[in-house]
């Protein structure tokens, strides 16, 4: 049963969220922001896709114990195109509110990511073994949640200030993803049922990219 409903439920995310980077692109009319956001769409549904795809085959097949190796590839490689997302996310921001001075920003932002992926690349994570240790989960997302939390500040504070209906809630879906993974790190392995927490992870994501392309069709083409 878990591999039916999750099979269906990652199917579903994935194509959905690959399908609007497509359309966003494809419909952005040279539209900087929401060509970008299409991309970032993309980025995230690909890089899902390299540790959600094995799994399904893992779950559907012989199990995840005979898919260890494939799993944690996976697992690093949605680790580094998460923070490409978040990268392209801080653009975003940059475009819609026409940000044209924050290099003290746009540093803290490459400072997190690099540190982050960099902490991702070491061998101590053991990407391959059943059992990684978890000190080093804690370790490289330390960057990846400062990242988030900045994206955070930043979206919550000019949305406010200039009443963007739009992207009100942007800042809100970040806080969700992080609010629902940050358990899964610290517990999932000693308590497994705390996994279940990346459905709604994933849903916050979904929201996200919904954001960007309801304000494509309202801001773009809003009479197609």
């Amino acid at each position: 049963m878990q591999a039916i409903v999750e099979t269906l439920f990652d199917s579903i995310y994935l194509i959905t969220v690959i399908t609007l980077g497509i359309f966003m692109i494809a419909k952005s009319r040279g539209d900087r922001q929401y060509r970008l956001f299409g991309v970032m769409a993309i980025v995230l549904g690909l890089g899902d896709s390299f540790h959600l795809i094995p799994r399904a085959i893992a779950l559907c097949t012989l199990g995840l114990d005979d898919f260890t190796a494939a799993l944690g590839i996976g697992k690093l490689i949605t680790s580094i195109t998460m923070t490409v997302f978040y990268i392209l996310l801080y653009y975003v921001w940059r475009i819609r509110y026409h940000i044209t001075e924050s290099r003290t920003t746009t540093a803290a932002v490459y400072l997190l990511s690099i540190l982050r992926i960099l902490l991702c690349l070491c061998p101590q994570n053991q990407w391959l073994s059943a059992a990684p240790p978890l000190q080093w989960g804690i370790y490289r997302n330390i960057p990846f949640a400062l990242l988030g939390l900045l994206v955070i500040v930043l979206f919550f504070r000019k949305a406010k200030e200039q009443k963007d209906v739009a992207f009100r809630w942007m800042w809100l879906t970040i806080v969700l993803s992080f609010g629902f993974y940050i358990p899964v790190v610290l517990w999932a392995e000693a308590v497994p049922m705390i996994g279940m927490l990346m459905i709604p992870k994933t849903c916050a994501y979904v929201w996200t990219v919904l954001i960007g392309y309801r304000a494509m069709r309202l801001e773009v083409c809003p009479r197609e």
